[in-house]
C-alpha cells in the first residue's frame, strides 16, 4: 500500500484568506499555457501572433472559470442551485467541472476567432496542446487537497487519504488523471502538432484522447456522492459526459482526413496536368 504524503491543502493563510494548492495549480496552468502559446505563436503557420497570445489566455481563463462553474452546477448539482440560486456565485465553496470549462473555452475560442478573423478549428488546433499541462496540474491540486479520490482497492497502488471519513484504501485516481490527461496527452499533442496537419486534426485528437482517458480513469475514480452511477450500475456522470467528446472528436478527425485527401488529390491532379 502506498503512503499518502503529509500535505496541508492550505499553503498559507493570512487572516481569513487561505491560499490552497488547487488555486496555485490553476495559476501555474495558465502560466505554462501562456509560455507554450508564445513558443507556438512563432511558427509562420500559427493563427495567433505573439501580441495576441496574452488576450487569448485571458479570454480562455474566463471561459474555464465561468464555464467550469456553470457546468458543475448544471451537470452535477442542478437541484442544489434551484434551492439556493446564489450558490452559483460562491465559487470559494468549491465545485468546477472540466466539461463545463471545455464548453466555456470553445465559446471564447469562437469569439476570439471572429475577433482576429481566423477559422475556428485552426484556433482550436492551436489551443489544444496548451490545455493538458493545466489539466495535469489541476489533478495534482486535487491530490494535495484530498479531493476526487478513487474507489476502494486492495491493490498495492491504494492509499488512505487522511480526510476520508471511512479511512478506506483507495486508488489515487488524481495521479492517474495527472499522468494520462496531463503528461501523456501533452506529449502526444505537442509531438504530433510539430508537423503540418490538416485543420481540425489536433483539436479532434484532443477531444478523442481526453474523452477516452477520462472514461478509463472513471473506472477507478469514486463517483460523485450526490449522483452515484448513471447507467447500467457502473457508468458515472463523468463517463457519460466524455462519450460525446469521443464521438465528436472522431468525426472531426475523419472530416480532417477527408479534407486532406481532397487537397492531396487536387495537388496530384494539378501536377499531372
Amino acid at each position: 500500500m502506498l503512503i499518502y504524503p503529509e500535505i496541508n491543502p492550505v499553503i498559507f493563510s493570512f487572516g481569513p484568506l487561505k491560499v490552497h494548492w488547487y488555486g496555485l495549480m490553476y495559476l501555474l496552468g495558465f502560466f505554462f499555457a501562456w509560455r507554450i502559446a508564445l513558443a507556438r505563436s512563432k511558427s509562420s503557420k500559427s493563427p495567433v501572433c505573439q501580441n495576441q497570445v496574452e488576450d487569448l489566455i485571458i479570454y480562455s481563463a474566463f471561459g474555464i472559470i465561468l464555464g467550469g462553474r456553470f457546468g458543475y452546477v448544471l451537470f452535477y448539482n442542478f437541484e442544489e442551485w434551484l434551492a439556493d440560486p446564489l450558490w452559483l456565485f460562491r465559487i470559494w465553496e468549491g465545485g468546477m467541472s472540466f466539461h463545463g470549462g471545455l464548453l466555456g473555452v470553445l465559446f471564447v475560442i469562437w469569439i476570439f476567432s471572429r475577433k482576429i478573423n481566423k477559422p475556428f478549428l485552426a484556433l482550436a488546433d492551436f489551443v489544444a496542446p496548451l490545455v493538458p499541462i493545466g489539466l495535469g496540474l489541476g489533478r495534482l491540486g486535487n491530490f494535495m487537497g484530498q479531493e476526487l479520490w478513487g474507489r476502494p482497492t486492495s491493490s498495492w497502488m491504494g492509499m488512505i487519504f487522511p480526510n476520508d471519513p471511512q479511512k478506506l484504501t483507495r486508488h489515487p485516481s488524481q495521479l492517474y488523471e495527472f499522468f494520462l490527461e496531463g503528461l501523456l496527452l501533452y506529449i502526444i499533442l505537442i509531438t504530433i502538432s510539430r508537423k503540418p496537419r490538416s485543420t481540425g486534426f489536433i483539436g479532434g485528437l484532443f477531444l478523442t484522447l481526453y474523452g477516452s482517458f477520462r472514461f478509463f480513469v472513471e473506472l477507478y475514480r469514486a463517483p460523485d456522492v450526490t449522483i452515484g452511477f448513471d447507467f447500467f450500475g457502473w457508468m458515472t456522470r463523468g463517463q457519460l459526459l466524455s462519450l460525446p467528446m469521443i464521438i465528436i472528436g472522431i468525426i472531426i478527425i475523419l472530416w480532417s482526413y477527408s479534407i486532406m485527401n481532397q487537397v492531396n488529390k487536387s495537388i496530384e491532379k494539378g501536377s499531372k496536368n
